[in-house]
C-alpha cells in the first residue's frame, strides 16, 4: 500500500475495533503523522479520502470525527490483515467446513472413529427413557447437580479442592472463557497469552477488544523472566493458559514455574484462567495452578468436547464462590438456561465404567500414533520442538528456509488442511513451525504432500 493507504487502513482498523466509536474525534493531523511516522500532508490526504467515503467527517475548527452509527464488529478487520493461510478464523472455518475427503492433520480434535460412539448411543437410549422435565425443561443456571458433584470429585484427584456450588456448567470451554472475559475484563484491558497459544484465544480476545500481550512459551511453561517483565510493563488484568498438554506445543507446566507464576500473580493482582481441556489425555498429571492457588486468583475450566463428543457442548467453570455468583447472572443474561440434555449425557458417560476404559485405550492409541508420526516427520527433516507426555498435539520445526504458510497453501490445493505456526503466534514469529494432530496423521498422503511442498519451496529458493 501507499503511505496514504496505510494511514487510511490504520483509521479503518481503529473504527472496526471500536477504538474509535461513532462520533469520536480522530487524532490530530500532527499527532497521527508522528504515530504513523509520515508527513502531515500524507495524513491530510488520507483524512480527506476517508471523508469523501463518508467514513469520517470534518468539522471546521474542531477536526475530524467518526461519522455514522457504530459499525458492526468485524473480527477480521481488527489488527493487521493476515493471509488466509495464517488467519486463525479462516483456518478454523476451513477445518470445520472440510468435507470427508479432506485430510486434517492441522485440526485439534480426534477422528470420529476414535470417539466412544457405542457409549454415546447407550447414553442416548437411556436419556430417551428419562422423565419429561429432563427432555424439555430449562436447566438450573449452575447446571446439573449430580454432574457438578462428580466434577468436584474428579478435580479433587488433581488436588483442586472445590465444592459443588463453586462449579458452574457451561455449553463449552469456549463459552466458559467468553463468560470469564465478560466478567473479568473491560475493552482496552491487557491480557497475557502464551506464544504460541491456542489460536481461538486470539479471536475471543479480539471480540472483547482486549490489548493482547504474548510471552514466549518454553517446555516448562512461560518464560518466567519475560513474564515478569510483561506484568511490570503492561499491568495486565488477566492471563489465559493451559497448564497441562499446552495447545499447540503439548508441553506441561513445571512445579517451579507454576509457583513463580502464582507469586507474580499475587504481587501484580493478576487473575488467571487455566484451561484444562486435555486433562484426561495425560499419562501422568502435571501441576495445576488452581491446586496451588486454591481458586483464589485462578479460575479452572474444562470441557468434554475432545474426549466424549464435540456435539454435546458441555464444559465447566470452577472458581471462588463470589465469582460464581456473578457468573451465574452473566450466564442467565447470555443464554438463560444450560444444555440439560448434554449434561445428562456427559454424566451418564462419566459414571459408566466404559469411559475410563475408553480413555485408557485412547491414551495407548495416541502414544502409538505419536511415535509413528514423529518417525515419519523426522524422515522429512521436520523435528519436534519437544515430545509431549500425552495427548494428540505435536509442535514441530520445519527444515531451514521452509515457510509454514506456504506449506499450508500448497496443502489446501491438494486437499490437506495444515496448521502453520503463525496461526498460534501473537508475535507472528513461528513461521518455521507447524502443529500436527497425530490422531489425524494416519494417511500417508499427508506426508507425500508435505514432501512435495518442501521440495517446491526448496526448488523455488534455489532458482
Amino acid at each position: 500500500m501507499t503511505r496514504v493507504e496505510q494511514v487510511m487502513q490504520a483509521i479503518r482498523q481503529r473504527i472496526a475495533a471500536r477504538l474509535l466509536p461513532s462520533g469520536a474525534k480522530l487524532p490530530s493531523i500532527r499527532s497521527f503523522a508522528e504515530i504513523m511516522a509520515t508527513s502531515k500532508s500524507t495524513v491530510v490526504d488520507a483524512y480527506d479520502r476517508l471523508a469523501a467515503e463518508g467514513l469520517i467527517q470534518s468539522r471546521r475548527g474542531s477536526g475530524f470525527f467518526v461519522a455514522g452509527h457504530l459499525a458492526p464488529l468485524t473480527l477480521a478487520e481488527i489488527g493487521p490483515k493476515l493471509d488466509h493461510a495464517i488467519d486463525p478464523l479462516w483456518v478454523s472455518r476451513t477445518s470445520l467446513d472440510a468435507n470427508d475427503g479432506m485430510l486434517k492433520p492441522g485440526c485439534g480434535w480426534l477422528p470420529a472413529s476414535w470417539m466412544p460412539e457405542d457409549g454415546i448411543r447407550r447414553a442416548l437410549r437411556a436419556l430417551a427413557r428419562s422423565n419429561s422435565s429432563t427432555l424439555t425443561d430449562y436447566a438450573s443456571p449452575l447446571g446439573l447437580q449430580p454432574l457438578r458433584q462428580l466434577l468436584s470429585r474428579r478435580l479433587g484427584e488433581h488436588g483442586i479442592e472445590v465444592s459443588t456450588n463453586q462449579i458452574m456448567l457451561t455449553d463449552s470451554g469456549t463459552q466458559a472463557i467468553d463468560l470469564l472475559c465478560r466478567f473479568l475484563i473491560e475493552p482496552g484491558d491487557t491480557v497475557i497469552v502464551d506464544d504460541p497459544c491456542y489460536f481461538n484465544f486470539h479471536a475471543l480476545l479480539k471480540a472483547h477488544r482486549a490489548n493482547v500481550v504474548s510471552v514466549p512459551y518454553t517446555p516448562n511453561g512461560p518464560d518466567i523472566e519475560l513474564f515478569a517483565q510483561a506484568l511490570k510493563s503492561h499491568c495486565p488484568r488477566l492471563y489465559i493458559s493451559n497448564s497441562a498438554l499446552q495447545n499447540p506445543t503439548g508441553a506441561a507446566l513445571s512445579p517451579l514455574t507454576a509457583h513463580r507464576i502464582l507469586k507474580l500473580a499475587e504481587l501484580h493482582n493478576l487473575s488467571i484462567v487455566e484451561d484444562d481441556i486435555f486433562a484426561d489425555f495425560e499419562h501422568e498429571p502435571a501441576p495445576r495452578l488452581a491446586a496451588f492457588d486454591g481458586l483464589n486468583q485462578v479460575v479452572h475450566i474444562g470441557s468434554f468436547s475432545k474426549s466424549i463428543s464435540a456435539s454435546l457442548r458441555c464444559g465447566f467453570i470452577a472458581a471462588r464462590q463470589d465469582w460464581i455468583n456473578g457468573l451465574i447472572d452473566l450466564r442467565i443474561a447470555t443464554s438463560f438456561g444450560g444444555n440439560r440434555m448434554g449434561a445428562e449425557l456427559v454424566l451418564f458417560m462419566l459414571k459408566e465404567g466404559g469411559y475410563r476404559k475408553h480413555m485408557d485405550g485412547l491414551r495407548t492409541q495416541l502414544a502409538r500414533s505419536m511415535g509413528d508420526t514423529i518417525t515419519r516427520l523426522k524422515a522429512l527433516d521436520i523435528v519436534p520442538w519437544n515430545e509431549p507426555r500425552g495427548g494428540m498435539l505435536l509442535w514441530c520445526r520445519l527444515p531451514d528456509g521452509i515457510d509454514a504458510a506456504e506449506i499450508a497453501k500448497y496443502g489446501l490445493e491438494k486437499g490437506v488442511v495444515f496448521a502453520p505456526g503463525n496461526v498460534f503466534s501473537q508475535s507472528q514469529t513461528a513461521n518455521s513451525y507447524m502443529r500436527f494432530n497425530v490422531a489425524q496423521c494416519g494417511n500417508s498422503r499427508i506426508f507425500d504432500v508435505l514432501s512435495e511442498a518442501i521440495a517446491v519451496q526448496a526448488t523455488s529458493a534455489n532458482a
